[in-house]
């Protein structure tokens, strides 16, 4: 089962968030169809959370076709589209966690490296476009 987390300096709204995290879990294969989100309850009580940012997320996720709502029973997944299978996604995440040693051993904070990241990511998104 997933595990929520907030991140307050992010600027990212709360909903969203969640929202983003159940799409990550979803593409890193942590999440399969059938699968239970935890109740709003649930998510209330781990992240101290307002009950109608949860259930807007739950909404979000419904529309997108990524989650069922079953009355009185819960949300499941309903599509896993878009998995990286493990084969492809093991030795990435080899990669990209010796990397972000190699930045920490050379003394970057993770605010820094995650700067790093971004940018790289951006400059080869745009580069795939133009």
């Amino acid at each position: 089962m997933i595990e929520f987390y907030l991140d307050t300096k992010s600027g990212v709204s709360p909903y969203l968030q969640l929202v983003q995290q159940v799409r990550r879990a979803l593409k890193l294969g942590l999440l399969h169809s059938g699968d239970q989100l935890p109740t709003v309850k649930e998510v209330v009580a781990q992240v101290a959370i307002n009950p109608n940012t949860v259930s807007k997320a739950y909404r979000e996720l419904e529309h997108e076709g990524l989650v069922t709502a079953r009355a009185g029973v819960g949300t499941f997944i309903s599509s896993t589209a878009g998995a990286v299978s493990n084969d492809i996604q093991m030795p990435i995440r080899h990669d990209v966690l010796h990397l972000i040693q190699r930045c920490r051993d050379a003394g970057l904070d993770d605010e820094s490296i995650e700067a790093i990241f971004r940018d790289c990511f951006r400059s080869t998104s745009k580069a795939v476009v133009a």
